[in-house]
């Protein structure tokens, strides 16, 4: 396995590629993913966009090493280190973030214990420190109108839906990764907080913390609204677990008006994965 020691350090100021190559994945022993081929640079945007059950979430998961997924093929690569040999972890150390759909609670831990230890490990020892990280964890809350109380409480307990987005965007803020996947981050928010999240992701991208590049953004999401505050560099539509087309911000505008009938791949089976008991006999 590769040792966090030879990782890119998310805080280093330089630009950085994230590469999918011929990704193929499996969930209960069903192919999801069928070859996904995506590039993502520091400071630029891309959308995802698909129907229910295209393989959306699975990406997700799959790129953050989420247990339970089956990696069939295929490389994700973060200047030129393989992330599919790294832990969950390693690969947040070097500096890729996932803002889930569903956030989990963690009841007894704060957001100040798990961003502070995350900082520790990530080497950043002095953004760790209670009064630096008190003062940074205020200032973002303030940014993206989270209320002050959810500092103090353990993590996503007793938090709407809503607020544990917030939740995640303001850990996204304080730990500056590289790279951020985001899982339909507009879900259960209304007009104002889509807007002050979506405004601090763009503002990340812009520029990251002082001499840092900006963040690369995937963003996964079904409706234009995010993208009409996020302001996507590229859209990419994926059906049946494969990207059948990638365009400018243009085609999420095509996508709302027509849908995604136009974009429907060949029928693929969803096959077993491993040996057919019956040689093939039924096939």
């Amino acid at each position: 396995m590769t040792t966090t020691a030879s990782l890119p350090h998310p805080s280093v100021g330089r630009s950085s590629t994230l590469t999918i190559a011929g990704l193929r994945a499996a969930v209960g022993g069903v192919e999801i993913l069928h070859g996904i081929d995506l590039e993502l640079h520091s400071g630029e945007v891309h959308a995802i966009m698909g129907p229910n059950g295209a393989g959306k979430s699975t990406l997700s998961h799959v790129l953050m090493g989420r247990a339970g997924y089956e990696v069939l093929g295929g490389s994700v690569r973060l200047d030129g280190v393989e992330l599919l040999d790294l832990d969950t972890y390693e690969r947040a150390q070097a500096g890729l973030f996932l803002a889930p759909q569903d956030p989990v609670e963690i009841p007894g831990v704060s957001i100040a214990d798990v961003l502070g230890a995350a900082l520790a490990a990530a080497g950043c020892e002095a953004d760790a420190e209670p009064a630096a990280l008190g003062a940074k964890l205020a200032a973002e809350a303030a940014a993206i109108g989270l209320a002050p109380a959810f500092l103090g409480r353990a993590l996503n307990v007793d938090a709407s839906g809503g607020e544990k987005k917030r939740i995640e965007t303001l850990q996204l803020a304080v730990l500056a990764p590289r790279f951020a996947v985001l899982d339909e981050l507009d879900s259960g928010l209304d007009v104002d907080a889509l807007r002050a999240v979506a405004r601090r992701v763009e503002r990340a991208t812009a520029a990251g913390e002082p001499g840092a590049a900006g963040l690369g953004v995937l963003a996964i999401t079904h409706y234009r609204r995010l993208l009409d505050e996020l302001h996507p560099d590229v859209v990419h539509v994926l059906v049946k677990g494969r990207i059948v087309a990638s365009g400018g911000p243009g085609l999420a505008d095509d996508l709302e008006r027509t849908g995604y009938a136009g974009y429907a791949e060949p029928e693929v089976e969803a096959r077993p994965i491993g040996p057919d008991p019956f040689g093939g006999l039924f096939s």
